[in-house]
């Protein structure tokens, strides 16, 4: 399968796809790689994770092991460090924490979605995104546009790559 077919057929785990069973540095740094393996350049490392906890940007894993909810801003911060500086990411991810009603189980949800009809648009296989309500929250409106800037890179990254290969 080339690199754009596999773009085109990649999904983030769902929510509840994600492993819970509390796993080891090195074990998370390989799920996530290979879960993200179609849209990441370089491959996620025990180090790269151990600075995000460091950072405050994951929460410390406990008896040196990482679940769902840990793994899934791992997923979140790799991605987005595609096309934010961490400090940005760190920002956002304080801005979220505060709010009230936060969910990350539906966050994460709205996530895949959003990543998965932006890739379909990019690379144009007829996936499309429903447009934003007016009022619709500006945390939402953010994570839309993020998302789109991921896709174009994944793009441009993939576009010449082939070029290269040529």
């Amino acid at each position: 399968m080339g690199a754009i077919e596999e773009i085109r057929k990649f999904n983030l785990p769902e929510y509840r796809e994600i492993p819970n069973v509390g796993l080891y540095l090195e074990q998370v740094a390989k799920y996530v790689t290979e879960s993200l393996s179609p849209v990441i350049s370089s491959p996620v490392t025990g180090s790269m994770i151990s600075n995000y906890v460091k950072k405050k940007l994951v929460p410390n894993p406990v008896r040196k092991q990482y679940d769902r909810r840990q793994i899934v801003m791992i997923m979140f911060i790799v991605i987005m460090k595609m096309v934010m500086q961490i400090d940005d990411i760190k920002l956002l991810i304080d801005m979220v924490r505060e709010e009230e009603d936060f969910d990350l189980e539906t966050a994460y949800g709205k996530f895949v979605v959003d990543l998965k009809g932006v890739l379909g648009e990019v690379f144009g296989d007829g996936e499309y995104l429903e447009p934003l309500e007016a009022e619709t929250a500006d945390l939402v409106r953010l994570q839309r546009k993020m998302v789109i800037a991921v896709a174009n890179k994944v793009y441009l990254d993939r576009y010449f790559l082939n070029l290269r290969n040529m």
